[in-house]
């Protein structure tokens, strides 16, 4: 993940959810992706800042330290050899056909996508060979980044000879949360989002505004749930009443604002355990530090020996 601070909750439904299942049954590594923030935004005076609210969430969330290492990407010298190599193995055309970063550049409006921006599948196959990773966890959009890493990694193995697995996507299996505001995706950008750390009066003051159906504007009026996202809401977070709010929305009984206090009430109890660990990595901000750097160092010894590899493959050592 690129840290950009708090999570909201379509962070966790989207990706944290899966990740605390998947260190049960993979070895897992954590990258706090701090180089890539600097394909859409330059200015980093947060970023330490940003990591350690989201390697806050992540804890909170349940990723166990023990079991996976999280790291910062920048920390890691060995991801920028690597991705200086991985850049001699594809061609500008075949990065320019990749859909992601078209997308990308579109819904941010950037005019002029820059070398590194076009450049981040080959960072992020760095980031992912370097661990040699078998398995990467993604959505469906993410795809085509993965497809360019296992055609970088079959490059290396045919040019230099057997050093890197070809990773397969893992696909999450989540329908995207949208934002309170209706758009199909929350974004802190937009201002339509629910943070992991927000607390019931805020929740509740968020869903106040949610979007519902246009056509049900007072209690009485019959509804249709299917495009109300105050429903998605709660297929999620209070799937035992979704019968009932599914029919009490149909005929009309159920109002708007009785539905959105129902489930802002559901969101705040789910999300209760989540607040209450990440209170106490608030309070010991050194226990936070010592995750970080222990996992670097752990990240560091298998960067170092996959690097070494790679010398010798290449007869550069």
């Amino acid at each position: 993940m690129r840290p950009t601070g708090k999570l909201h909750i379509g962070h966790y439904v989207g990706a944290l959810e899966n990740w605390v299942k998947l260190q049960e049954e993979y070895q897992n590594f954590h990258l706090i992706a701090d180089y890539h923030v600097l394909t859409t935004n330059l200015d980093t005076k947060d970023i330490y800042e940003n990591s350690t609210e989201m390697l806050i969430d992540w804890l909170a969330s349940g990723l166990d330290p023990e079991k996976s290492p999280m790291f910062r990407q920048s920390q890691i010298k060995e991801h920028t050899e690597l991705n200086l190599i991985f850049g001699m193995l594809i061609t500008v055309n075949r990065l320019e056909r990749n859909p992601t970063v078209k997308e990308q550049a579109r819904d941010l409006k950037i005019e002029t996508v820059i070398y590194g921006h076009l450049g981040y599948p080959v960072l992020q196959a760095a980031d992912i060979l370097l661990y040699k990773g078998n398995y990467v966890p993604v959505g469906e959009d993410q795809v085509p980044h993965v497809e360019i890493s296992r055609e970088i990694a079959r490059k290396f193995n045919n040019q230099y000879g057997e050093v890197f697995p070809e990773p397969e996507p893992l696909l999450t299996k989540f329908a995207r949360l949208p934002g309170i505001d209706g758009s199909a995706k929350m974004s802190k950008s937009m201002g339509n989002t629910i943070l992991l750390s927000d607390d019931p009066e805020t929740i509740k003051a968020k869903m106040k505004k949610a979007v519902t159906d246009p056509q049900k504007i007072r209690k009485g009026d019959p509804g249709n749930p299917e495009i109300c996202l105050v429903f998605a809401y709660h297929k999620k977070f209070n799937p035992e009443e979704v019968p009932e709010v599914e029919a009490g929305c149909r005929s009309g009984a159920l109002g708007c604002f009785d539905c959105k206090m129902n489930c802002s009430s559901k969101i705040s109890e789910f999300f209760e355990p989540v607040r209450e660990k990440r209170k106490y990595y608030e309070l010991h901000p050194d226990e936070v530090k010592g995750i970080l750097v222990d996992g670097e160092k752990r990240a560091k010894i298998i960067a170092r020996e996959t690097m070494a590899e790679v010398h010798e493959k290449m007869k550069l050592g």
